[in-house]
């Protein structure tokens, strides 16, 4: 065992891509290893190449009243890769977050790590990935980096050739993450969470960062079911969940040590089952009367949302609210239908009768799925519209190990298996026809 803790330093890289915006997004997994670390007696640096707040930002930081924010950005040329596919388009490729002279003037005053640990969220990013493992590789050039993520773990065999990492982990870091460090530093981790209580694991290391605008939380992991388009049950094959009561002193723990008044649900599913999770959560925020708010970017189950769940959520603070509608076309089994007409028009009236006004609710409508007619999009959208609610359009982005994947490869317009950043859903890489990716566009303009 090595006598000293090893210094880890935990890194959130650029995003490449030709819009990006701070919806409520954080690397919530590289914060969660970090505080594993730091329950070690790690010593653990955290370099945030997406930091809104970077002190050397001379100009205001835009910080909305919900937390959210745009990033800086830096016009980049089109990776050579994709030239061949993507030189015709107009949109212009950004690096978004930190300068790039700021994240090497961070490096060259740090001291030097015994292991660096970059994550990776959506698989499309993968050019940013690289970008800023080479300048690590650069600045670091003996220090070993691992991959892990989202990106890593389902574009496995692309991230381990074109990435730059010495290695590239998949799925959940945990379970190999005292192997990882040992291997590399000599140093053992004895305090490790039980995979099997969620509650054990530490929370996350938030505090890491310049600024804390908002809190990612996540009460649950997995999802209970299996939509064609999503690779969460790839992700995290099975259900978990923390209890009222951990997730509670959480949402303490931020709120009262840290100031923060927004919190983020990245939850699958956090409505299933809620008389013995949900429920008991939020009567203990209203019992406690906490001044805070939530938000549900990943959006809750419809049919879960009854009377007594919307009141609950419009007492305990919620303000904005996203449903998994996906097409209104209630009749279609092309995909995984998981409500009925009836359970829609019921969840509205019950939030709507709670209190919420027509702003906070929004409506996700899949758009740019392979072989989609778009009557069956514009139907949707006229009635999620007539009902007072936002639509929002969810443009889809074709994912490996996704049931929809085979579907999306013999659809595209060009070949998506080449590079995941052709995967993009800003370039709609499903929709082949120009009559089709206009329409597209007076979509986009009809939403607004």
């Amino acid at each position: 065992m090595k006598a000293d803790p090893p210094h880890i330093l935990c890194v959130n890289p650029w995003v490449h891509d030709f819009a990006a915006f701070d919806f409520w997004a954080r690397p919530l997994g590289l914060f969660t290893i970090a505080a594993i670390l730091r329950q070690n007696r790690v010593r653990v640096s955290f370099l945030d190449c997406m930091n809104r707040f970077h002190p050397r930002k001379t100009n205001p930081v835009k910080v909305y009243w919900d937390g959210r924010g745009p990033f800086d950005k830096t016009q980049i040329p089109l990776p050579r890769a994709l030239e061949a596919d993507l030189g015709h388009v107009s949109k212009k490729f950004t690096r978004y977050g930190a300068l790039k002279e700021w994240i090497e003037q961070d490096l060259l005053a740090m001291d030097r790590p015994d292991l660096i640990l970059v994550t990776s969220l959506m698989t499309y990013w993968a050019t940013g990935v690289a970008e800023t493992i080479a300048l690590l590789k650069k600045i670091f050039p003996d220090v070993p980096v691992v991959l892990g993520g989202i990106y890593a773990t389902l574009c496995e065999t692309h991230a381990r050739k074109y990435s730059g990492a010495d290695q590239v982990i998949t799925g959940p870091a945990e379970p190999v993450l005292a192997d990882l460090v040992e291997t590399y530093t000599g140093f053992t981790l004895n305090e490790m969470p039980d995979p099997a209580d969620l509650d054990t694991t530490p929370f996350a290391a938030l505090d890491l960062q310049d600024a804390i605008a908002y809190a990612p939380i996540l009460t649950s992991r997995g999802c209970p079911f299996s939509c064609e388009y999503c690779a969460s049950s790839f992700l995290e094959p099975r259900l978990r969940r923390r209890s009222p009561e951990n997730v509670f002193q959480e949402l303490c723990h931020w709120h009262n040590n840290f100031q923060v008044k927004n919190f983020a649900f990245y939850d699958d599913a956090l409505l299933i089952n809620p008389e013995r999770y949900a429920f008991p959560l939020l009567e203990r925020i209203i019992d406690e009367k906490m001044d805070i708010f939530f938000h549900t970017p990943n959006a809750l189950h419809i049919k879960e949302i009854s009377a007594k769940a919307a009141d609950l959520m419009f007492k305990a603070g919620f303000k904005t609210i996203r449903l998994g509608l996906e097409t209104a076309d209630f009749s279609s089994h092309r995909h995984d239908i998981k409500v009925k007409r009836n359970e829609f028009f019921t969840a509205v009236d019950h939030l709507r009768t709670s209190g919420f006004a027509k702003d906070q609710l929004g409506a996700y409508l899949l758009c740019g799925l392979p072989g989609q007619n778009l009557d069956e999009v514009d139907a949707s959208v006229n009635l999620v519209k007539g009902l007072g609610l936002t639509p929002v359009l969810a443009y889809y982005t074709p994912i490996p190990h996704t049931p929809m994947w085979a579907d999306a490869v013999k659809n595209a317009r060009f070949d998506i298996t080449a590079h995941p950043a052709l995967t993009n859903n800003s370039l709609f890489p499903c929709v082949r026809s120009q009559q089709d990716l206009d329409r597209i566009s007076q979509l986009k303009k009809i939403v607004k």
